[in-house]
């Protein structure tokens, strides 16, 4: 053990790993899924109490290493750390923290495999639908794989962000951030089919389901058509297929709202030169 229960001195108060771990928390809940949330309180709970909050980046990296976990999960311990450290050394935490240099930014991140990231290729997107029970799923599908959102821009959705004529929804992103996803005629139907049925208020969301039922909802669908598919799954699906259909990364980016086209190219990874070939056309002959 490192620096456990190292109780560390702010403004007002002495405090602990876990009261730090819930201030964090509870800072971050607006704009943030419960997943994120979950994810977040999993690692630092384990790894906070161990390392304390003022440890050395030497210490940091000990902790890393005393890990049994797979790289990935060595990443995950990392994110979250780095996430809540950056947090804990900002004015924003409320604590005398910013007034020290953050250790995180001394700790090299535990390298990562590239490995091709799990998605959806259209027969099997067409399967699940054709296994869709209602008219619910098979919108919630649509909407995934055609306009790339992610599960909270699903759930906020009203029924007067979206707009018939352009074929876009207004959601509310990562961080607050507003946006517009795309989507088709074929998603159009899907949703039309589902509001005739549901009908809900003006500023009630367009789905009679949460979050953990949207998530069993597509385990249970998955399992039904033997794939495994969650929320993400749909998000990067979203990716590979408009690359396969020839539209470059930037663009992709941009419709899909992601921060840095970084996160594009990892998801798309799996797209070959062979499948560039498909779309290759000579810069100079007709």
């Amino acid at each position: 053990i490192l620096n456990a229960e190292r109780p560390c001195k702010t403004s007002k108060q002495i405090i602990d790993a876990a009261t730090a771990i819930d201030l964090f928390l509870n800072s971050r809940r607006d704009g943030i899924s419960p997943s994120t949330l979950e994810f977040y309180n999993k690692y630092l709970s384990k790894a906070i109490p161990v390392i304390g909050l003022a440890p050395n980046p030497k210490e940091i990296t000990q902790y890393f290493s005393s890990l049994t976990c797979t790289v990935g999960g060595k990443h995950a311990y990392y994110r979250a750390i780095s996430v809540f450290f950056h947090w804990l050394y900002s004015p924003r935490s409320g604590m005398e923290f910013h007034k020290q240099n953050n250790p995180i930014d001394l700790v090299e991140p535990p390298k990562r495999a590239k490995l091709l990231l799990p998605c959806l290729n259209r027969q099997q997107v067409l399967l699940l639908l054709n296994k869709s029970t209602c008219n619910r799923d098979r919108a919630i599908i649509a909407l995934f794989v055609e306009s790339g959102l992610r599960l909270s821009e699903l759930l906020n959705i009203r029924i007067h962000d979206v707009s018939w004529e352009s074929h876009t929804i207004k959601i509310l992103g990562k961080g607050n951030k507003e946006g517009l996803a795309p989507f088709s005629t074929l998603t159009e139907r899907y949703l039309k089919e589902w509001l005739d049925t549901y009908k809900p208020k003006e500023n009630d969301s367009i789905w009679d389901i949460g979050f953990w039922g949207t998530k069993s909802m597509l385990r249970d669908l998955g399992e039904s058509a033997g794939l495994k598919c969650n929320p993400h799954t749909f998000r990067r699906t979203f990716a590979v297929l408009l690359r396969k259909e020839g539209i470059d990364s930037l663009t992709i980016q941009q419709l899909g709202r992601w921060e840095s086209l970084e996160m594009v190219q990892r998801y798309t990874r799996s797209f070959s030169f062979q499948d560039s070939m498909k779309f290759y056309r000579s810069p100079i002959s007709n």
